[in-house]
């Protein structure tokens, strides 16, 4: 019954991982009016799908890192009861922010969850040199740099398109954009998938493989069906986005997130993707500080509120 109730809650905290994620490599798309919203949405399930398939090969450090072992003993990591309460917290966290329209990370997210279940479960003994070292640093780190390159690479664009015919450059800014897009979308589906699937690590029954894909399709409908309020946050309400602005952040987040993945750095596609499209939005003085404050808010919360709730599920399981 246990571990039933753990492959619900994940694949609960997958299909809301899809709802908040999904939308965030495509968001500079639909910004720009480069599409459609059902098209970016359906370029970012696929690419997505890509992704997750692609990280049942390269992402085993991840998986490992996300199954709590190195924060708590083995004994513990290894138990129903602990991924359950990662699961549900984390999901829950993610389902909250979604609901309000504010893009957080699933990565702080499950940090926060492990942490709370952690303390409950041997109190001060967590190993928080391995959380500074190996979650905290790269998550406070990786906006600070996506803003910079955002604005960098959008200011070396548009000196680039200023010395070029300007239909052709532009024909080709928008082919671009749209694989950037993609690429994005399957960066974080290579980046998330074996995070998520850390948590069922514990189920016998799962092969790698089709653990990975049955997460990779409740994230697609998560996505499909509930991806609106992040849409409107991310493509319009945090800045305007030119077809230039959006390929420009698109290539930051992509080269972040996938260089991430391949040496097991969990850092958020959400900071770096809101991060590199405030960068990019600085150089036209045109961002919406009230917003991205609000969602900076939203990020400083994520963490206690997942531990919370962890902690107390976590709590209930051993009663």
């Amino acid at each position: 019954m246990l571990l039933i109730s753990l492959f619900i809650a994940t694949l609960f905290l997958a299909y809301c991982n899809g709802a908040n994620d999904n939308f965030k490599g495509v968001a500079t798309l639909f910004g720009s009016r480069t599409t459609s919203y059902q098209t970016a949405i359906l370029w970012a399930t696929f690419t997505t799908l890509g992704g997750a398939a692609t990280a049942t090969f390269l992402a085993g450090t991840l998986i490992k890192n996300f199954s709590g072992k190195g924060l708590v003993p083995d004994a513990i990591a290894n138990t129903p009861q602990f991924h359950i309460a990662v699961a549900i917290a984390a999901g829950l966290t993610i389902l909250i922010a979604t609901l309000m329209g504010f893009p957080v990370s699933t990565t702080h997210s499950l940090t926060g969850a492990i942490v709370g279940a952690g303390l409950v479960a041997i109190g001060l003994k967590v190993n928080f040199v391995a959380l500074e070292t190996f979650f905290i640093l790269p998550l406070l780190l990786s906006p600070i740099i996506a803003i910079a390159l955002g604005a960098g690479i959008y200011n070396l664009f548009s000196y680039i398109n200023s010395k070029c015919n300007f239909q052709f450059n532009q024909k080709m800014i928008d082919n671009c954009h749209f694989i950037s897009a993609g690429v994005v979308s399957f960066a974080r589906g290579l980046n998330d998938t074996p995070k998520i699937f850390s948590l069922i690590l514990v189920i016998e029954y799962f092969s790698v493989q089709g653990g990975m894909i049955t997460i990779a399709i409740a994230m697609a409908l998560g996505g499909l069906l509930n991806s609106q309020k992040i849409a409107l946050t991310m493509s319009e309400n945090i800045t305007s986005i030119n077809h230039t602005q959006g390929l420009s952040a698109n290539i930051v987040t992509a080269i972040l997130v996938i260089a991430a993945s391949r040496f097991g750095l969990p850092i958020s596609t959400t900071y770096v993707s809101v991060s590199s499209i405030f960068g990019v939005g600085l150089t036209g003085r045109k961002v919406n500080t009230r917003v991205f404050y609000q969602i900076l808010l939203s990020w400083i919360l994520t963490l206690p509120t997942a531990a919370i709730i962890s902690g107390i599920t976590y709590r209930l399981l051993q009663g």
